[in-house]
């Protein structure tokens, strides 16, 4: 039997890229007071993090952490660290393949924690995907490799705001490869995981979404395209029947506007580009990336490794810190074990 989660929220941040901003944010983060009750465990190389904050100029004392003691409340400059060795000295702003194995590892001892209740929620700061593949490791992103170490078959990335929620049909793949890619399947998939996830980690008993269509102009009918008629409007139709409230399928380019968002919960996006850009522009430092289907939680930051700020001090942690705020907020939306 697993053990209870702690008593109070436990998060664990990974520190991300090394060579990015990822040791920097982290490091900003813990430098600042937190809400009393949560406890922040960084997952990281513990001569990173000091070399990092020495270059920075910030405060830190590292503690080891130990799984069996009591959950303690964060106090600034002060973090528990879960040491994962990295192979190779990092120069900021440098990638170093040598590395990327290290950085998957401190993502799956995230993960590992969050299974076995060791934490009540994993944060991720920002990795470099191209690294990795040039590492000889394939990898297309957080979200795909915590399906697979969570055993999960449909998971679903949804970017948040604190005004709007923007979820995908499909994540990094080439447009070109978008329109083969929206199935009935996929498509019902994707809501039910996404309603699903609204009523369970979000506490909205009931959940209206707005879906986008394909096309422009939602394919007007079938003369910009036919993927509304044949796959999005029988899998809104049968799961309206089903229950759920669903909005559409809506012309992207007139979706987002307070009349439509001001009657939603969430808006589901079939591509990468289609709904992104605009809750990006909306709130960029501020959005939060959560991976939905998860029997865990995690969230993680809206941007990437900004390796020209790593070492600098110019770097924001602003989507760290609502990413931090939203995976709390998450932890107590959870019904208790």
């Amino acid at each position: 039997m697993a053990p209870d989660r702690p008593a109070i929220p436990r998060i664990a941040i990974t520190a991300g890229e090394p060579a990015g901003i990822g040791p920097d944010i982290l490091l900003a983060v813990a430098a600042q007071p937190q809400p009393l009750g949560v406890e922040l465990v960084a997952i990281a190389d513990p001569a990173l993090l000091r070399e990092r904050a020495t270059v920075l100029g910030l405060p830190l004392e590292l503690a080891e952490f130990n799984p069996l003691q009591v959950a303690e409340s964060h106090r600034a400059g002060h973090l528990k660290v879960l040491p994962v060795t990295m192979p190779a000295r990092c120069e900021p702003g440098t990638l170093n393949p040598a590395n990327a194995p290290y950085v998957l590892a401190t993502v799956q001892s995230a993960v590992d924690g969050c299974l076995d209740n060791t934490f009540s929620a994993m944060v991720t700061a920002p990795i470099q995907k191209s690294v990795i593949n040039d590492a000889g490791i394939p990898f297309t992103g957080h979200t795909e490799f915590l399906a697979e170490a969570t055993g999960t078959d449909k998971v679903v990335m949804l970017l948040a705001t604190r005004e709007l929620r923007v979820a995908l049909v499909t994540i990094h793949m080439p447009l070109s490869a978008v329109a083969p890619a929206i199935t009935q399947e996929l498509v019902e998939q994707t809501l039910t995981v996404l309603h699903t996830d609204l009523i369970k980690k979000f506490a909205l008993r009931a959940p209206r979404i707005a879906v986008l269509g394909l096309n422009p102009h939602a394919g007007e009918d079938g003369h910009m395209g036919c993927e509304e008629i044949d796959c999005i409007i029988p899998v809104l139709n049968r799961l309206r029947a089903q229950g759920l409230d669903l909005l559409g399928p809506l012309p992207a380019d007139t979706a987002f506007n307070p009349k439509v968002l001001d009657q939603v919960d969430a808006v589901l996006a079939m591509y990468h580009d289609q709904g992104l850009p605009v809750l990006k522009y909306s709130g960029f430092g501020e959005a939060v990336n959560i991976t939905l289907g998860l029997p865990i939680i995690r969230t993680s930051v809206d941007h990437g490794t900004a390796l020209d700020l790593a070492g600098t001090g110019e770097a924001s942690a602003s989507s760290l810190l609502r990413a931090l705020e939203t995976a709390i907020e998450l932890c107590h939306h959870r019904e208790p074990q």
